[in-house]
């Protein structure tokens, strides 16, 4: 598939690129998909809830009613799960909701998320560029030249480049990342994908393996 290039004004530069078809050009799975954008979300999760149990409560352990006759539920100390202000069963406990995936599978998911972006028209490539400092309104301009402001866009790099993090960072709906950085949740997120050439040619060389 063959892309323009653009500058960063929105002008067309004359230079034409070939999106590669093993990267771009796949049938998407949709279940990869799934599963790495669940891992994705997943691996995001502090997991740092908890609850008091039984064990953990502060109260006596003298035992309030008799065991039996009084008819209502047996229990022994005021820490008893079935009290107000008892330990909780089987409360929630610190974890990790991290999951393994097999690198193959998050591969496919990643050309996956790529192919489909190309299938609708939503890949963007602009010639390398970087601004001279970091101002907000470069962003914007660089949004409104490209006719994508508005929309969920995510700019992939070749490297960090530091004044357009700083710059893009105070504008909703747009993210910036290096390309090896990339990940199936952060593609399929995004409604544009912006690519620089040099960060294209990463692309390449990081999936196309």
């Amino acid at each position: 598939m063959e892309v323009s290039v653009l500058n960063i004004k929105g002008q067309d530069t004359g230079k034409k690129v070939v999106l590669n078809d093993a990267i771009f050009g796949i049938e998407p799975n949709d279940h990869v998909i799934y599963l790495a954008v669940n891992q994705y979300l997943a691996a995001q999760r502090q997991g740092t809830h908890k609850s008091k149990e039984r064990s953990e409560i502060t109260g006596s352990t003298r035992k309030l009613i008799r065991q039996k006759g009084g008819g209502g539920a047996r229990r022994g100390d005021i820490k008893s799960p079935v009290l107000r202000g008892g330990g909780r069963v089987f409360g929630p406990r610190p974890r990790d909701y991290w999951f393994k995936l097999n690198k193959k599978v998050k591969d496919l998911a990643r050309k996956s998320a790529l192919s489909y972006k190309a299938q609708q028209n939503a890949v963007i490539v602009v010639e390398d560029f970087d601004f001279e400092a970091p101002k907000t309104k470069d962003a914007v301009s660089l949004l409104n030249n490209l006719k994508i402001a508005g929309k969920k866009v995510l700019l992939a790099l070749p490297k960090v480049e530091k004044n357009v993090y700083l710059s893009a960072r105070n504008i909703q709906r747009f993210e910036v990342m290096t390309a090896s950085a990339l990940n199936t949740y952060k593609v399929m997120n995004a409604n544009v994908l912006v690519v620089t050439e040099d960060a294209l040619k990463l692309v390449d060389e990081t999936f196309n393996k």
